[in-house]
């Protein structure tokens, strides 16, 4: 599938001192940065001068890796991004959290404060959390199924947005004149009653100047896709090659047909980890020195846990076993789990270059050369019909955003196909996205004149 040139969507995706496990170990970084909000800001006016559609902080209720490893604080996002909105005054704001281990009322109000705090700016990347330990935090022996993760997130999404919609947009009369602030028959309870949730009053915080935050997801397994095409926004996921992107593109663009949205109101936007330098041979010997820089002894537990195998199953020096689990035995990160087998066996990668290329962006395109390559590779995709835009996931930060923006950047907006100006100030008018009408006021005006007397 081809296109015409259009306008491409960039978001530029957070993550402490860089997407890069080893990025800590470079000179130039600091290894306390990540719980450092100054450090945030810097990203956030980076990415915000770049004209970039958003921001995106990934996020789980677990410490994700050893504390050998790599830096391992992670401030809580909505918290975080609170900060980030008082910082900028246009980037997107979108925080992850997860349908497993949070309950809708609490959740749905601290995305609804967010987005009225930074004036129309939020969004909620909705994850389900593939992760025993995470589990183990919540008072549970096992992880839930993959399916029973997904149905709860399903009940969970719905429950959020009749709580959102829970507001009629003009129940503020502020007559101080009769003394009646607001309009008690233009709120609107859930009064759910679900298999997994039961929430009956009304949101305490007003319906908020998008309708409802972005919402956005990440998974593509067959349950993720299904759960996409119902809900999401934007998509972030990965794919290693254009044929596979090309594949999810297509298929998410029906799916969501067939739910009766309009395709072009779903984002795809795979990860990139740009590795820039002035000549290729200048990135590939950045790639190379961060490649050196990563300990293989302590990304083998992460691998191993990944694929569903021992550690004893795997061998530094030799390729994955040929008795690896299906993709179906999985209760995990399905869809990433298939990536990294598809990627082993199609290059007959061993373990160990494995884990040197996961070690950029755990499955994301890793991409090293020029500004003009960066940017001739996102519009290669773009053009070929894999991608509405890219998850931008800096190996170093700061020092690879702010070479994308002042370096890749203006070649996508000279060749027209990025924005030079913010022409809208909400998250969905930067995606090009309507703001949703009220569920609740549009049946209300579809109901026949006798029910509604």
């Amino acid at each position: 599938m081809s296109r015409r040139p259009g306008q491409l969507h960039l978001n530029a995706f957070l993550m402490g001192v860089g997407h890069h496990e080893a990025a800590w170990r470079l000179p130039e970084s600091d290894p306390h940065a990540e719980v450092d909000v100054e450090h945030y800001k810097n990203l956030a006016r980076i990415a915000e001068r770049g004209k970039l559609d958003s921001l995106f902080l990934a996020d789980g209720p677990v410490l994700w890796d050893q504390v050998g490893r790599r830096p391992s604080g992670v401030l809580e996002p909505t918290v975080l991004l609170t900060a980030l909105a008082g910082a900028t005054e246009r980037i997107g704001l979108i925080a992850t959290a997860s349908t497993t281990y949070n309950e809708p009322y609490n959740l749905a109000r601290r995305f609804a404060s967010l987005d009225v705090i930074s004036g129309g700016r939020a969004g909620w990347n909705i994850v389900t959390t593939a992760n025993l330990d995470a589990a183990r935090n919540f008072n549970l022996d096992h992880l839930p199924t993959h399916r029973e993760r997904y149905e709860r997130a399903t009940e969970f999404v719905d429950v959020s947005l009749k709580l959102w919609d829970s507001w009629d947009d003009d129940v503020v009369l502020a007559d101080k004149a009769s003394g009646v602030w607001g309009d008690q028959e233009k709120i609107y309870p859930p009064e759910h009653n679900g298999k997994h949730f039961r929430v009956a009053g009304a949101l305490n915080v007003p319906r908020t100047p998008q309708g409802h935050p972005l919402l956005v997801q990440a998974g593509s397994s067959e349950n993720g896709r299904n759960f996409a095409a119902r809900y999401a926004e934007a998509i972030f996921t990965a794919h290693q090659t254009l044929a596979d992107a090309q594949e999810f593109y297509d298929d998410i663009k029906r799916r969501a047909a067939e739910h009766g949205r309009d395709p072009d109101h779903v984002k795809v936007l795979p990860g990139i980890v740009p590795l820039i330098g002035a000549t290729e041979a200048e990135a590939r010997e950045l790639e190379a020195e961060l490649s050196r820089l990563i300990r293989a002894e302590t990304a083998l537990p992460i691998l191993a846990e990944l694929l569903g195998v021992d550690i004893a199953d795997l061998r530094l020096d030799e390729e994955l076993p040929a008795n690896l689990p299906a993709e179906e035995e999985i209760e995990g990160a399905k869809s990433r789990r298939t990536l990294v087998v598809n990627l082993g066996r199609r290059e007959r990668l061993t373990v160990r270059q494995i884990i040197a290329r996961m070690g950029g962006g755990r499955g994301h395109l890793t991409f090293a050369g020029t500004p003009a390559q960066v940017a001739d590779a996102i519009e290669n995709w773009y053009d070929n019909g894999a991608a509405d835009g890219f998850n931008i996931m800096p190996p170093v930060l700061p020092s690879s955003l702010t070479r994308f923006v002042d370096e890749v950047v203006p070649i996508l907006q000279e060749r027209g196909r990025f924005r030079t100006e913010y022409t809208g100030r909400t998250l969905r008018e930067h995606y090009g996205l309507p703001r949703p009408a009220n569920r609740n006021t549009t049946t209300k005006a579809a109901a026949p004149a006798a029910l509604r007397s």
